[in-house]
């Protein structure tokens, strides 16, 4: 009889499909290690298993160094045009924009690291590969104006492949317009501190970045001017092992120090009190 055994219904087929989100896991570019994008980011981007230090965006890296709910972005009117005409350039831009989400190559800020106010220009690779075009250039002269003007330090971390060719000379000229502005905050005795990322490259490295009162660099970082294989080919004979990176120009006297991205904003704000007479944060912060 029926109601003494259990009865055996066909199991129907289930229809619905779970799918996991493309952008939840993420891979090491070094070690292949891969885990959910979360475990990541609150690493700082920071590989958990080889500690490689992955590209961080600009954003995301303002909101590690800055005290909370003290940013305040500046120059968002500056646009990029195509005062050259070249060849796809516009359509470059846009692309650029709809990808990164960020109005050029370089995002600057302003607001307080442990109580300090300070103006903070932070490059963004994911833009045209954190290329130094008219813009950036422009942003960079805004920030350290403002700094001349409220005597606060500046801080620019890079991570760019270069000048903009599609802007030619015009790109080039940032690097003398850059100088400029940072000859006057040094006449001044205001700090400006230097934080170089994988990678800083070309005319980015040949100006701003290069003349901190401090540079800094994360491990590993690819720095220089031109790449290994064109410097190769121009000596004619094989490279040192580790050439170009943050640990071989820390050897020769062309980093002052290597800081580890969880480091950098302690470092930094203890570098800032040291060149400003500032007490020690905790201090700083009971006197206010």
């Amino acid at each position: 009889m029926a109601w003494f055994r259990k009865e055996k219904k066909p199991r129907e087929p289930r229809r619905e499909r779970l799918e996991i989100p493309t952008d939840t896991w993420e891979k090491c570019e070094a070690c292949g290690h891969t885990d959910i994008r979360a475990a990541f980011m609150r690493n700082l981007n920071v590989c958990p298993n080889c500690d490689y230090h992955r590209r961080l965006r600009a954003w995301d890296y303002a909101q590690a160094l800055m005290d909370k709910d003290t940013i305040v972005e500046v120059g968002t009117e500056l646009r990029s045009t195509d005062p050259l005409g070249f060849p796809e350039y516009p359509a470059r831009l846009k692309r650029a924009l709809a990808n990164a989400s960020e109005g050029d190559a370089i995002l600057t800020v302003t607001g307080f690291m442990e109580g300090l106010p300070l103006g903070i220009g932070i490059m963004d690779f994911a833009f045209m590969g954190g290329s130094m075009g008219s813009v950036v250039g422009e942003k960079i002269a805004r920030l350290g104006q403002r700094s001349l003007e409220k005597k606060h330090a500046l801080v620019i971390i890079s991570a760019s492949g270069g000048a903009r060719m599609q802007e030619g000379v015009l790109s080039l000229m940032q690097m003398a317009k850059s100088a400029s502005v940072l000859s006057q905050l040094a006449e001044r005795r205001i700090p400006y501190i230097s934080v170089l990322t994988n990678p800083t490259t070309g005319g980015v490295s040949a100006s701003f970045a290069m003349l901190g009162d401090a540079i800094v660099a994360e491990p590993g970082a690819v720095i220089g001017f031109a790449g290994p294989r064109v410097i190769k080919q121009t000596l004619g004979q094989d490279l040192p092992e580790g050439f170009q990176t943050a640990e071989f120009l820390l050897d020769h006297g062309m980093v002052d120090q290597v800081v580890h991205r969880k480091q950098l904003r302690e470092t930094l704000s203890r570098l800032l009190r040291h060149m400003t007479g500032r007490p020690a944060a905790a201090a700083y912060t009971q006197e206010a």
